[in-house]
């Protein structure tokens, strides 16, 4: 299948394909996202990293327009968010499955597809068949392995062929096989022009990524290629490296 067909390909213009902007984040005393800015040009995979809690999820949230700032704004395609002209042009892999487990594998993609406003069955078909998942069109999702939710769940977030994508912890409980499908999968959308921000608190899927954000404390502690933080820090070892530009504690051997 050509990874073209699952994306509307590249952004509108020359700018950044997202763009946030001092934003804040605050529950009560605890900054969840604390004065974060950058931009991420379009056609790569940026990874966004950091242990549970520092912050990627509310961030992500901030980035979708899920979620409104404290202070600051975000921008997708150049729209600030929240906003309905950009919501048909992201997609969305939450970190717990999103789909409907009462319905089969077809109605969950036909649904989501109705939601977007996808009219005929050819991408949802195509979305199915990138996750493997087009022979199981009568099966019910609560039935499926953790591993096949997860595909659904991919195939649901790529539906309507979106040129930004966010991933939320997508190869969390997934077999080492199927990590490295999703991620030849992530490739083939990038190359094909799509825009993925790929959050993940596993330091080895790092070098997958064009580029990457160290989150920590609400905070982008670093950002680059994997060679390039690294460099940085002074060491090969990315988890010493996130310590050391971190100010965290470093493990002894």
């Amino acid at each position: 299948m050509d990874p073209a067909a699952t994306t509307t390909g590249t952004t509108d213009g020359a700018g950044p394909a997202i763009r946030a902007v001092e934003l804040v984040k605050a529950f009560g005393p605890i900054r969840a996202v604390d004065d974060v800015s950058f931009e991420l040009a379009p056609g790569r995979i940026y990874g966004m990293l950091g242990p549970n809690g520092s912050g990627k999820t509310t961030l992500i949230r901030l980035l979708t327009g899920l979620a409104r700032p404290t202070q600051g704004h975000a921008e997708v395609l150049g729209v600030p968010v929240p906003s309905r002209q950009i919501l048909a042009r992201i997609g969305y892999m939450t970190q717990s499955d999103g789909i409907y487990p009462t319905l089969t594998v077809g109605e969950n993609a036909t649904f989501f597809s109705a939601a977007y406003g996808v009219r005929g069955g050819q991408a949802m078909h195509e979305a199915l068949r990138l996750v493997d998942l087009d022979d199981r069109l009568d099966s019910i999702a609560g039935t499926l392995s953790g591993g096949q939710r997860r595909r659904l769940s991919l195939a649901c977030a790529l539906i309507h062929r979106p040129p930004v994508l966010f991933l939320d912890e997508p190869t969390v409980g997934i077999d080492p096989l199927l990590r490295v499908e999703f991620w030849a999968h992530f490739r083939a959308l990038a190359d094909a022009g799509a825009t993925i921000v790929v959050s993940s608190h596993v330091m080895d899927e790092a070098d997958r990524c064009d580029e990457l954000l160290f989150i920590r404390s609400g905070k982008v502690i670093a950002r680059g290629s994997g060679r390039e933080i690294r460099a940085q820090a002074g060491t090969e070892n990315l988890e010493q490296a996130f310590l050391r530009l971190g100010g965290g504690v470093e493990a002894t051997r």
